[in-house]
């Protein structure tokens, strides 16, 4: 069962057109949207979630189309956008007590439990937050109304080492808990470590989606095939 499915997303911006982007998130996988900075993958995520307006294409979740159901839709997924950038002098209690009012199914013991698991102080504020804290705490807001679908734009990026390698862990007990990851990045190591699947932009078309293991073969690794197909690209550009 498919639990996201994107059909021919396309917008244009002056300066940038994203075209025709079509894949699917299959139920109980890590999907990771790849390509270079500016490649689209910020907008595609946007897109996928209305907060912008394609100028064509379908977006489903659940087998429900996002336009006509887009409160229903939105009730059953968490969106983060990498560190939580506002309220940044309130306490995180605060913070939760705002949240919890647009949704219809918040769970205070699912909150606790997770506020307890990503070792996170209530009366500390964001500000007091180190990087991986704070996207920690964006998602704790995402999980804590029962999100079986997670998008998550650049949630490692800017982080430690050490920081990135305990999110990756949390993203795997997620899975294992049944719940559906999509995420951009540019950092293909982070996706050979927890990721399924790959679904790779190049401005702002579509290079491929499926299996990362059908991409990148026998032997290679994720980081050397992309750099192997975005020098080719480049090479193309120049000699045109």
């Amino acid at each position: 069962m498919n639990i996201l499915s994107i059909n021919d997303i396309s917008k244009k911006y002056p300066g940038f057109k994203l075209e025709n982007i079509s894949f699917d998130v299959a139920k109980g996988t890590i999907m990771g949207l790849i390509g270079r900075n500016g490649a689209g993958k910020s907008t595609t995520l946007k897109a996928i979630l209305n907060m912008v307006h394609a100028d064509r294409g379908r977006v489903s979740y659940f087998d429900l189309d996002l336009k006509e159901n887009e409160r229903a839709i939105k009730q059953r997924i968490g969106f983060a956008g990498g560190e939580i950038d506002f309220y940044k002098k309130k306490k995180i209690k605060d913070i939760l007590n705002i949240t919890k009012r647009f949704y219809d199914d918040w769970d205070e013991e699912l909150c606790i439990k997770y506020m307890k698991m990503f070792s996170l102080d209530e009366n500390k504020t964001p500000s007091e937050l180190s990087s991986g804290m704070k996207v920690k705490l964006n998602l704790v807001m995402a999980l804590s109304h029962g999100a079986e679908l997670l998008i998550l734009d650049e949630p490692t990026s800017g982080l430690d080492p050490v920081s990135r390698d305990e999110l990756l862990e949390i993203f795997k007990h997620l899975k294992k808990q049944g719940v559906t990851i999509l995420f951009s990045t540019h950092i293909t190591s982070d996706l050979e470590k927890c990721a399924d699947d790959i679904t790779y932009i190049r401005d702002g078309k579509m290079i491929y989606t499926g299996s990362i293991s059908d991409f990148v073969g026998t032997g290679a690794s994720l980081e050397n095939v992309m750099i192997e197909q975005e020098r080719e690209a480049f090479y193309e550009k120049f000699t045109d």
